[in-house]
C-alpha cells in the first residue's frame, strides 16, 4: 500500500498572520493591563503573543509583577481578560482598517479547490474569533475554526491542531501545515508534529527572530505556501 502524502489541511492563525494586525492585539493587551495599574512594554505583550489571552495575562503577572498567589492572579486575569475581550470586539467590529492579509483568500481558495482543508487556529476565545470571521465574510471562506477556549491548552500545545485533526478525522499529522506568526505558533506546529511548520514574517516577530525557532519553512509573502504545500 503507497502511503499517502497528499497535504490534507492547512491551519493558519488569526491576526497578524491572515488578519491586518497593526499592533492592534499588543496595544489592547497593554491598555487592558494599565487599567488595573499594570504598566508593560511592548516587547512585553509581545512576548505572550500568540498564548491564549487569559494565560498571556497570567504569565505577566507571575513573571513581571511577581503576583505568585494564584487565587490573586485569577482574580485579576478575569477583570483583565474582560477589558481586552471589549476592547477587541469593537475593534473587530467596527473598526475600518480591520481587513484581510494580502493574497489570503486567494490562498484559502487555492487550497480548497485542491481539496485541501482551511482551517483557523487562535489565541484568541471564540466570541473574537467569530467576531472577525464574520466582519470578513470568511464563513464561506474556510472549512474549520477552533479557539484557545475550546480546548484543554492553547498555544505552544498541539491541542487545536489536534482537535481540527479529529474532525475530519486525519490521523497522520504529517499531513498538516501549519502556518503563524509567532513563536508560538512555530512550536505549536512543531508538538504537533506536523508535516509542515511555516513561520510568515510580516506578523508579529521578523524573520530574525523567528529563525531562532524550529519550523520547516520561513516566507515573505503567503502565495508561497502554494509552492510548499503538496
Amino acid at each position: 500500500m503507497v502511503k499517502d502524502t497528499q497535504t490534507k489541511m492547512v491551519v493558519f492563525d488569526m491576526a497578524g498572520t491572515t488578519v491586518e494586525d497593526d499592533d492592534n492585539v499588543h496595544q489592547s493587551l497593554i491598555n487592558a493591563m494599565a487599567a488595573k495599574g499594570y504598566k508593560i512594554t511592548r516587547s512585553d505583550a509581545n512576548r505572550v503573543m500568540g498564548y491564549p489571552k487569559p494565560v498571556a495575562i497570567d504569565t505577566l503577572l507571575n513573571e513581571k509583577f511577581k503576583i505568585h498567589s494564584e487565587s490573586e492572579r485569577a482574580a485579576l486575569v478575569e477583570k483583565i481578560h474582560t477589558h481586552f475581550l471589549l476592547d477587541m470586539l469593537h475593534h473587530y467590529r467596527y473598526n475600518p482598517d480591520v481587513k484581510a492579509k494580502p493574497n489570503v483568500e486567494y490562498v484559502f481558495d487555492s487550497l480548497r479547490k485542491k481539496g485541501i482543508k482551511v482551517v483557523i487556529d487562535t489565541g484568541f476565545s471564540r466570541d473574537i474569533a467569530d467576531a472577525i470571521i464574520d466582519r470578513l465574510n470568511w464563513r464561506n471562506m474556510i472549512d474549520y475554526s477552533v479557539t484557545s477556549d475550546e480546548v484543554k491548552h492553547g498555544r505552544p500545545y498541539a491541542d487545536m491542531i489536534l482537535k481540527a485533526m479529529a474532525e475530519y478525522k486525519i490521523t497522520d499529522p504529517a499531513l498538516v501545515t501549519k502556518v503563524g506568526d509567532t513563536p508560538s505558533d512555530l512550536m505549536e506546529g512543531m508538538n504537533a508534529k506536523c508535516g509542515n511548520v511555516i513561520g510568515v514574517t510580516w506578523g508579529a516577530y521578523k524573520r530574525e527572530e523567528l529563525e531562532r525557532e524550529k519550523y520547516t519553512h520561513l516566507v515573505d509573502d503567503l502565495v508561497d505556501i502554494l509552492k510548499i504545500v503538496k
